[in-house]
């Protein structure tokens, strides 16, 4: 099996579930909503419209880093949906699988802000996607990342990671 391991970032209403969910699918490999291993506290904070603080994060996103290490120990792809708004916040989540494989959803204000006032059942309130973008670092080149605009389709952003996939492994062979 695959050992590629994806992790679609950016802020939230960019659509990180939907294509990290079609991705996966399109790969034959587990999906991980990184959103359902915040601690209790993490999710009671943001649904009061409470921005995390680096230290809130510091936890989940070594869980993530585990299951993403422990993936990668195994020999298993996957593909894993988180915010992951820092650099430093990426490089602990690089921890666990060196190669990882960032897609980097962003797109206008007025876009994100529909989406989410549009979904229901998420406790992320349209008031904290101004703190989302202001603590965002958009990820460098360096990063192994590819950038998409969420105006395009979730299935056009697959096809293109896919054709982008494909193109990075007859390079390495």
């Amino acid at each position: 099996m695959d050992s590629d391991i994806f992790v679609v970032m950016g802020v939230s209403g960019c659509g990180k579930s939907t294509v990290g969910a079609q991705l996966a699918a399109a790969l034959s490999l587990p999906f991980l909503e990184g959103d359902v291993l915040h601690p209790e506290r993490n999710v009671v904070r943001m649904a009061a419209g409470f921005a995390l603080s680096d230290e809130d994060r510091e936890g989940w996103l070594q869980t993530l880093a585990d299951r993403i290490r422990q993936s990668h120990a195994d020999g298993q792809g996957l593909v894993l949906s988180c915010s992951a708004l820092k650099r430093s916040y990426r490089d602990i989540l690089r921890s666990g699988a060196p190669g990882l494989r960032f897609v980097y959803l962003h797109g206008e204000y007025a876009l994100l802000a529909q989406r989410m006032a549009a979904r229901t059942g998420h406790y992320m309130p349209l008031s904290l996607l101004d703190s989302q973008l202001n603590t965002l670092e958009i990820p460098g080149m360096d990063e192994n990342v590819q950038s998409f605009d969420v105006a395009s389709q979730p299935e056009d952003i697959v096809a293109a990671v896919l054709v982008n996939l494909r193109e990075a492994r007859s390079q390495a062979s």
